[in-house]
């Protein structure tokens, strides 16, 4: 789309090389011209591809309280911590027969659950590419060796294919760089169309490459211009070449503030110095000393006389769904009746409310009721 919001380094990457909602490369389940191109572009019997698309997160989650999943595969990602409602993730994620988490650290939320944890290189471990969200592919390389028994996640998986006799399917993937060779092939036609970039070391001279860089492009151009905007023409990736803009009504949130839990709670990112789920932000003794330690809530200074609070002070929260004490920072950059917790803590997520966008599936942090009480000291 025109407005790719994206919080890593790999976010766009990791939405179009994966087959998540939809078949990677911009391609759809659904469609049978789209599958048989995929399926080309890996060499794959056709039959392979599903024809529906997968399912997303919370259906997933779903699927576990139904009996419809018994095992799952967790990589690089931290629900236990960072689900919407995380005691209710948590209890799902026990009723698993066999939970696999793929991670850096052994100490994350979702690992500790785990009945195998596959240890994976970092960045700097490992070669490879990311795009990021101006469309920019760049190249990461390996700098030093992984520790202990670390390995890239594409070893990972190469490794998983061999011991399930899917080797054959795999031949071709031989190195990373072998397996962006498969990508542009799939990529062609596409408007993720890479065809055009000739390796690694021209992605590195370009200082990043955007996408779409086709073939037809580099015979007809010097080089790929340092920066391209798309639709700046008007055009859009669609049959009419008019963008699709979903327009709806407007929802009554399913849990406005009332009576029992008067304030209305938001959640999102804190500190500069602070990231996600705090895999690795909170290992780091400096960047410790730049964010409060302990979770907090950010209440109005009209709310912190009524409830008769300072700064500093704890402060017991509770909603639907559970109970935390963090500690009250007053300040007016959040509105009288409003909380704000950052979404880095444990405790926020026992408050949240899982409720979904109807069309992303993307789940909304930013609104359930909630109660606020002094905690006596």
């Amino acid at each position: 789309g025109a407005n790719s919001i994206t919080g890593q380094c790999n976010a766009m990457g990791s939405r179009l090389w994966s087959n998540t909602t939809n078949l990677f490369g911009h391609y759809r389940f659904e469609d049978p011209e789209h599958r048989r191109k995929v399926a080309e572009a890996l060499s794959l019997p056709v039959e392979r591809i599903p024809n529906q698309g997968s399912w997303s997160y919370d259906r997933i989650l779903q699927g576990i309280d139904d009996g419809e999943i018994r095992g799952l595969w967790f990589v690089a990602t931290n629900p236990a911590h960072s689900w919407i409602n995380r005691t209710e993730a948590i209890a799902r994620l026990k009723k698993l027969d066999f939970l696999v988490v793929q991670d850096m650290y052994v100490s994350t939320e979702t690992a500790q659950l785990a009945d195998l944890v596959l240890p994976a290189a970092g960045w700097g471990e490992k070669d490879g590419t990311f795009i990021n969200s101006e469309r920019r592919y760049g190249v990461h390389k390996r700098v030093r060796e992984a520790p202990g028994e670390a390995l890239a996640d594409f070893q990972i998986f190469r490794a998983i294919a061999r011991y399930w006799g899917l080797d054959e399917l795999f031949t071709e993937w031989s190195s990373p760089l072998a397996v962006f060779r498969i990508m542009q092939r799939a990529s062609r036609g596409q408007p993720c169309d890479i065809t055009g970039i000739r390796d690694y070391e021209h992605i590195d001279l370009q200082g990043g490459i955007q996408w779409p860089w086709t073939s037809d492009d580099a015979q007809n151009a010097n080089g790929p211009a340092t920066h391209r905007r798309l639709f700046a023409d008007g055009q859009f990736f669609t049959e009419d070449g008019k963008a699709r803009l979903i327009v709806d009504k407007v929802e009554q949130m399913p849990e406005p503030p009332c009576e029992q839990f008067p304030w209305l709670l938001l959640s999102g990112r804190g500190s500069v110095s602070q990231w996600h789920t705090q895999t690795r932000t909170e290992k780091s003794p400096l960047l410790r000393k730049l964010y409060p330690n302990q979770a907090y809530i950010e209440i109005h200074p009209k709310d912190a006389d009524e409830l008769q609070v300072t700064t500093g002070d704890q402060v017991h929260v509770r909603s639907r769904r559970g109970a935390v004490h963090v500690t009250a920072m007053v300040t007016p950059s959040v509105r009288p009746k409003e909380a704000f917790i950052p979404m880095h803590y444990r405790q926020t997520n026992r408050l949240t409310l899982p409720h979904f966008d109807p069309y992303s599936r993307q789940p909304s942090y930013k609104d359930c009721a909630v109660a606020i009480e002094a905690h006596p000291q």
